[in-house]
């Protein structure tokens, strides 16, 4: 069955460095509490906030092991009035059988304020 698990996740500076950075780490937390492999991930895509324009998330993604086939996809989220600035949001499409509510999704820094009702357990 096919799920999607959230994330977002705070980037310190504007720079590819630590654009790839965050968006390894996130995607490898989600991994890791939801005992997924790259090979059972459909697709990642992720949003990024305007300030973000360093980098692609993805090119950040393609270097961990497993991800060079996975369709990967950024976009720019739609200007917010208040909204977190220097933010990154994921939506992972992965092949599990696991039942939505044992789902971990992950908010890291300042990006844990977004959601905390699916914060990890």
């Amino acid at each position: 069955m096919m799920r999607g698990v959230r994330g977002a996740t705070s980037v310190a500076t504007n720079t590819k460095e630590d654009i790839g950075q965050a968006a390894r780490t996130l995607v490898t937390k989600i991994m890791s509490l939801n005992s997924f492999r790259g090979d059972e991930i459909s697709a990642v895509i992720f949003s990024v906030t305007k300030d973000l324009t360093a980098s692609f998330p993805t090119t950040g993604l393609r270097k961990l092991k497993g991800f060079r086939l996975v369709p990967l996809f950024d976009t720019q989220e739609p200007e917010v009035e208040g909204s977190l600035p220097m933010c990154m949001r994921v939506l992972i499409l992965v092949d599990t059988d696991k039942e939505p509510q044992d789902i971990c999704h992950v908010y890291l820094g300042e990006a844990r304020k977004l959601r905390p009702d699916l914060m990890e357990k």
